[in-house]
């Protein structure tokens, strides 16, 4: 029960990793708050946690910013909503850029906003962790907005980290390689794509959800007491080789 007595709101909380999240850190005693934008996905998931649930289209900002606010003041926040739309450079559109962007960015900013300034309303101290991606250290096709929204957020996780950590508040970002969620099954089904990927992992796998739930819960935790502003691989050596 490492996290008895504690909240946390979980963005994107209904499918893959936010899912998977959200079931760790409610079986270590977090009352969990998860936000998605699918109502049965919430009904479903708070049959397994007990936790409330809010359901939000995050893309539109006046909706995350109401969400945030019934949510409330929570200890911890975590950033997992996110989307892609393969597109390559050549083939982007406005509609697609606005979408990745609105939602796997502009959110999580906004979220973070509202976490912040209600944690330090109440005295300070909290952690956020952004989700990002390894597609924001290496260039994969078609992945042009979303390798711009997550290379965006770890570099606005920098600057969280550095405007709220005199307020005793932790920001970090974790950098998985390609998860096997329902996302990820599109950009990555065709064994002609995944095959070249896969042989440059080390430990000879994808991540797998509960893989990146974990090192989230590390991140929350008090034995990251003095990790802030970093940028975490979930990787699988993938970077190193």
């Amino acid at each position: 029960m490492q996290f008895q007595g504690k909240s946390v709101i979980i963005t994107g909380a209904g499918k893959g990793i936010g899912r998977a999240t959200a079931l760790l850190l409610a079986a270590r005693g977090a009352e969990v708050v998860a936000i998605s934008r699918t109502q049965s996905d919430l009904d479903s998931l708070a049959q397994q946690t007990g936790g409330r649930s809010i359901a939000a289209d995050l893309s539109v900002p006046a909706a995350a910013r109401e969400a945030m606010a019934r949510a409330g003041t929570c200890d911890f926040l975590v950033n997992c909503a996110g989307t892609n739309v393969l597109e390559s450079l050549l083939e982007m559109t406005d509609a697609g850029y606005g979408t990745v962007m609105g939602i796997n960015l502009h959110s999580a900013l906004i979220c973070a906003q509202e976490f912040a300034r209600a944690r330090i309303a109440a005295g300070g101290g909290g952690v956020i962790v952004n989700v990002t991606s390894i597609a924001g250290h290496r260039g994969f096709q078609d992945h042009v907005c979303y390798a711009a929204s997550k290379a965006g957020l770890e570099g606005a996780t920098r600057v969280m980290a550095k405007e709220l950590g005199p307020h005793g508040i932790r920001v970090s970002a974790l950098a998985p390689t390609v998860t096997m969620t329902e996302l990820a099954a599109e950009a990555w089904s065709d064994p002609a794509k995944s095959a070249p990927m896969m042989v440059r992992h080390p430990l000879g796998r994808f991540a797998e959800a509960e893989d990146v739930a974990r090192s989230i819960a590390l991140l929350l935790s008090d034995d990251a007491a003095m990790i802030t502003g970093a940028v975490l691989p979930l990787d699988g050596g993938f970077l190193a080789v």
